[in-house]
């Protein structure tokens, strides 16, 4: 029997509460991506920004597909969920609905901590980007994906 490598679902704040067909700053995404495939070499991570960066102009109904396609991968597919969520986010907070109900390990990144959407469906809360990448390079991720 073989171990299929893990998947990590790169969910966080792209539009926020944002009005205007703009989106907040991205960077922290290839930050994540590529600080996971140093600490689990053989994972798959999947970054929505990375495969529809100009998701913004898209008309509704690939927008919708998109959309759909992302939650539906977060429930079905992602063996973990690393959002980033500095402020409120409606997409995200679905993204880790579906995680959560569906077994898939959600750690989030955020200052939100009494929100209930990050307190309830969180594994494990951190603060800031810095505290998650301390936290992977003591090894405290990979004990919480491992656990039960």
């Amino acid at each position: 029997m073989t171990n299929k490598p893990l998947l990590f679902f790169i969910a966080g704040i792209m539009q926020g509460s944002r009005v205007e067909l703009t989106l907040h700053d991205q960077s922290y995404r290839a930050r994540l991506a590529d600080l996971l495939r140093t600490h689990f070499p053989d994972c798959r991570v999947y970054d929505p920004f990375a495969n529809h960066a100009n998701s913004v102009a898209y008309d509704d109904e690939a927008g919708r597909r998109t959309f759909l396609m992302h939650n539906r991968m977060c429930g079905s597919e992602a063996d973990v969920v690393i959002a980033f969520i500095p402020e409120a986010s409606m997409g995200t907070a679905i993204e880790i609905w579906e995680a959560h109900k569906n077994g898939a390990k959600v750690i989030s990144i955020s200052p939100l901590h009494l929100n209930w959407a990050v307190k309830f469906l969180s594994d494990a809360i951190y603060s800031d980007l810095e505290s998650f990448f301390a936290a992977l390079q003591s090894g405290e991720i990979e004990t919480l994906i491992k656990s039960a």
